[in-house]
């Protein structure tokens, strides 16, 4: 389970077993959100962060979203090879 980065306690991160599109789990205390990064950034789960947390989530993907996407693309190349991502 890959780490990309850590802000304001939450920590950004993918699991090796992900799945298209591309997306991003946000983890605090416990609690779990999962944004789609590409092509548009959206939540599409969340599993108890606070509103506060998902603002501050969301406004650090939009702040690094060419870092998430190059990630995903290195960790999971063999994977998704030639897909569209």
């Amino acid at each position: 389970m890959p780490t990309i980065f850590f802000y304001l306690g939450m920590r950004f991160h993918f699991y090796s077993n992900d799945h298209l599109p591309i997306h991003v789990h946000v983890s605090v205390d416990g609690s779990e959100a999962r944004f789609q990064v590409y092509p548009a950034i959206k939540l599409v789960e969340n599993r108890g962060l606070k509103q506060r947390e998902l603002r501050w989530a969301e406004v650090a993907i939009e702040e690094n979203k060419e870092i998430i996407i190059a990630r995903w693309k290195e960790h999971f190349k063999d994977k998704f090879d030639g897909s569209k991502i």
